[in-house]
């Protein structure tokens, strides 16, 4: 598991933690607390699990006390919980990853082929 969070202007604005299996990352640079260029992502690929499909799941809510506390939203201002699964060649998940994020501060844009 690692987790992270990003700040925008002096106030977080996105918690994010991930899930890798523990048997294929054991001992690799993913284990590390820098993982330096390229992030997990990079370092998936030098283990051969390099991602190549991603799977996104997107809700929207109220915050729970904890959230609300950590990205101090203006009152009456729901999150986004994306929830994305990376996904090796032949279908292995490789990570999930789910991020918490304050709405005030994101606008999600999807570009998809018709």
């Amino acid at each position: 598991m690692r987790s992270r969070r990003f700040v925008l202007e002096g106030k977080p604005v996105l918690p994010a933690t991930s899930f890798l299996p523990a048997a294929l990352v054991a001992g690799s640079a993913v284990t590390r607390e820098d993982t330096s260029a390229g992030g997990i992502y990079a370092r998936l690929t030098e283990l051969g699990y390099g991602p190549i499909h991603f799977r996104e799941e997107v809700r929207c809510r109220m915050p729970s006390r904890d959230e609300a506390n950590r990205l101090s939203p203006t009152m009456g201002t729901p999150v986004f919980v994306i929830v994305r699964t990376a996904f090796a060649d032949g279908g292995r998940p490789v990570e999930v990853n789910e991020m918490i994020l304050n709405s005030a501060a994101y606008v999600l844009e999807y570009d998809i082929e018709a």
